[in-house]
């Protein structure tokens, strides 16, 4: 420990550790919230060994664990169903053991969509978008069996703490901190889906920071609410909206990558919901849920071999590994770019979800759930072939990767959709 004097503050310390190897994988995905979740599955579904760990005790990550219980589209909101693959089937899931919102017109994915019935209104119960509420709690239940059924290996409460580099570029595992204490997991591939980019950012690979403005939702229930049981859940949000209206002024627009920063948009949050409902009927309204992480959009991304932006939306990607529909921009999509998935330098590290490479806009796209569910399939999709393969990432051939992704029920040209 350097010191240098009593009194004075530690500037570092210097570990000297030895680690044991526990376990190792053919992939190994750092992160369970969708992204990470997807990537497993899908790798799994590849013939792949499959290791996903996860810091928190539950799956689902800002879903669940962060109550954002929105699943948004997988349409245009035209009428024409532009997601499929792993975005639909874990929408289906998140509803399978608990209730829905979805419109009338996309119930039955065996009926097709009536189009005189198509409402302007995203949340219109019968013309609405292919998008529904659902109960965290229960998505997460549901999760769980799913993973096992496929037979992915599960580490809970475990976190990804550092990339066992080699060579510089090359990563053979990440040391993690558990209550069993500090292990080490190896992996012929690694995707961090771990929505801030940890391990690829400690890898050395290049990121970019985000800002975000203050936001704060938490879940209640009151006496009146009694038309359903979904009714009885409600978002209480305080902050700012999508597009910063409501951000307090002077507030810090954090990139949330720092603990302390963390530690404050949480306990802000908190204090301003209390604030919020101190007067309020005790007896008549109940907060039921506080989120267990916090509710960042954008942490740190990865600074991949292509970058998705507003200006690709409606053009057509040759290397496109899936198709992403806008959430709030009826009419809009984009084709996502297989580079934007990895760094060219780094032959066996992807990124899922959140922290792909994209920017603007486009990042707002990619990062809300079915946008986090297409970028992990296509992630473990592709980190399965590269492990059949003995192949650099960036030498995979992209038609034989697209006929893979393809295979499991996915569009990824939007002139695929109809």
């Amino acid at each position: 420990m350097n010191d240098h004097g009593r009194g004075k503050r530690v500037k570092t310390i210097t570990e000297c550790l030895e680690t044991p190897v526990r376990d190792s994988a053919d992939v190994l995905v750092v992160g369970g919230g969708i992204a990470g979740v997807a990537a497993a599955l899908a790798a799994r579904r590849q013939g792949r060994d499959v290791l996903i760990l996860e810091k928190t005790a539950l799956f689902g990550g800002l879903a669940t664990n962060g109550l954002i219980s929105w699943y948004e589209p997988l349409c245009d909101g035209e009428g024409t169903q532009l997601m499929k693959g792993l975005p639909e089937e874990l929408l289906r899931l998140s509803v399978r053991y608990g209730p829905d919102t979805l419109p009338e017109i996309w119930r039955d994915p065996g009926i097709p969509v009536d189009r005189t019935k198509l409402a302007a209104q995203k949340q219109h119960p019968v013309g609405g978008r292919y998008a529904t509420y659902f109960s965290p709690t229960m998505f997460q239940l549901a999760i769980d069996e799913l993973l096992q059924k496929e037979g992915v290996r599960i580490r809970l409460c475990m976190s990804g703490v550092r990339p066992l580099m080699e060579g510089g570029n090359t990563c053979r595992g990440v040391v993690t901190e558990s209550v069993t204490g500090r292990e080490a997991y190896l992996a012929r591939m690694v995707i961090d889906a771990t929505g801030d980019a940890v391990i690829l950012a400690r890898a050395g690979v290049p990121c970019v920071e985000g800002e975000n403005y203050f936001s704060f939702v938490a879940q209640e229930m009151g006496a009146n609410a009694v038309s359903s049981v979904i009714s009885r859940r409600k978002w209480h949000s305080i902050g700012a909206n999508l597009y910063g209206a409501g951000h307090p002024e002077g507030y810090p627009r954090y990139a949330g990558t720092r603990n302390e920063e963390e530690t404050a948009f949480l306990l802000d949050g908190r204090r301003c919901l209390l604030d919020s409902i101190r007067r309020r009927d005790r007896f008549r309204n109940d907060v039921t849920a506080l989120p267990s992480q916090a509710q960042f959009r954008k942490t740190r991304r990865l600074r991949g071999g292509a970058t998705l932006v507003e200006s690709d939306c409606r053009a057509c990607a040759d290397r496109s590994v899936a198709l992403i529909c806008d959430f709030d921009r009826p009419g809009d999509w984009y084709e996502l770019p297989y580079e934007c998935l990895y760094h060219p330098d780094y032959p066996n590290l992807l990124a899922a979800g959140r922290m792909i490479s994209s920017d603007g806009w486009a990042w707002d796209v990619t990062r809300v759930i079915p946008g986090c569910a297409a970028s992990g399939e296509a992630a473990g999709i592709a980190a399965a072939m590269a492990v059949d393969e003995g192949q650099a990432l960036n030498r995979l051939d992209i038609r034989s990767l697209q006929t893979r992704i393809r295979r499991q029920n996915v569009l990824i040209h939007r002139q695929e959709a109809g």
